[in-house]
């Protein structure tokens, strides 16, 4: 029997935690944190303590013994870019999450928060597939002007995740196909994965690709750039339209696919056109990298929260099935996923690599 692992994810307004054995999940909690609890905090790195003493308090009241545990895996923050796999936390890391160096996120306080834990304990701490995994080709960094390079931040957890699953269930090894994979949640981020590694995929934090629940995806560039210099909006503001009030923010006032769904099976005129344009946008992308595949895909796999929305599956399958066969792995499965990183590692079956500044 497998000993058990802890999981650790941290929101901007929660942090999730699971106690895993092997496959088996003992126990998970999303621990919300309002406003007012962090409001006394003038960042994320100043949160550490906090949400530490939390996640401690929360297994003690679920009468968990930390002794029992042999990992701690945390969510992987915002890095340098660096490829995919099972990093030791380490000091460089730990400077890099706790400055800030790449960006203020919560998820810089998983792996802080892990060693923390970890430390105390005497076992390893570790991060699986940041969201700044970047295994792009040279040619995919290549944008329209030399002022700007093409850079890799999306849903690496998640869609490395599915693409081994997938691999699993059909008999394959990950590094023998080549597939693409559609995350569609908060952000839609729509990859090429070649034989293990993510050679293309839009940069979805911040306005690249089709536009998700609360995401604008593409913009027209020069639009964008009046709309900048036109005097009426600041900085922060157009930030907001990009990635927080953009996609359907923007076009219906929610960030809940399901209320657009709804009022679709309604007839609603303006939630079939957003929908419909949802579906469209995700299957032009997926059209995109079949090309950037030469055609040869062994599986178009669609994942995230959205997935579970059957007739946008349908209505992407529709556009794609031609290209290779289409399947849904809906939700997000970042725990697991998480999990099974810490327990690759310890058996030797995945290398352990080692973060460098």
């Amino acid at each position: 029997m497998s000993q058990p692992v802890l999981v650790i994810n941290p929101g901007s307004t929660s942090t999730k935690l699971a106690v895993f054995e092997g496959e088996k999940c003992l126990f998970s909690q999303t621990i919300s944190h309002s406003a007012a609890e962090l409001a006394p905090f003038h960042n994320i790195a100043s949160q550490f303590d906090f949400r530490c003493r939390t996640i401690v308090k929360t297994l003690e009241e679920q009468h968990f013994d930390l002794k029992q545990l042999v990992a701690v895996v945390g969510r992987g923050g915002l890095l340098h870019p660096i490829p995919g796999g099972v990093y030791a936390v380490n000091e460089p890391m730990k400077d890099d999450l706790l400055s800030a160096e790449y960006g203020e996120h919560a998820s810089n306080l998983g792996g802080l928060i892990a060693d923390e834990i970890a430390s105390g304990l005497g076992i390893p701490a570790f991060i699986a597939d940041p969201v700044v995994v970047d295994e792009l080709s040279d040619i995919a960094r290549v944008s329209g002007h030399k002022l700007f390079r093409r850079i890799s931040i999306f849903h690496a957890l998640n869609q490395k995740a599915v693409a081994k699953r997938y691999s699993r269930e059909h008999g394959h090894k990950y590094e023998d196909l080549s597939l693409i994979i559609a995350h569609m949640g908060g952000g839609v981020s729509v990859g090429f994965h070649d034989h293990g590694k993510v050679v293309d995929v839009n940069q979805t934090l911040s306005g690249e690709g089709p536009f998700s629940p609360q995401r604008s995806g593409t913009l027209p560039a020069s639009d964008l750039a009046k709309l900048c210099f036109s005097g009426k909006y600041t900085e922060a503001q157009v930030q907001r339209m990009i990635n927080g009030e953009g996609g359907l923010v923007s076009f219906m006032g929610t960030n809940d696919m399901r209320d657009v769904e709804k009022l679709y099976h309604q007839g609603d005129p303006t939630a079939t056109l957003y929908y419909k344009a949802f579906i469209y946008q995700v299957g032009k992308a997926i059209g995109a990298l079949a090309a950037a595949a030469h055609g040869r895909v062994d599986a178009i796999l669609l994942t995230g929260g959205i997935a579970y929305g059957k007739d946008i599956v349908d209505g992407i399958s529709e556009m794609c099935s031609f290209i290779a066969p289409v399947i849904a792995y809906p939700g997000e499965g970042e725990m697991e996923a998480l999990a099974m990183a810490g327990y690759g590692a310890l058996s030797g079956e995945v290398q352990v690599l080692e973060y460098r500044k």
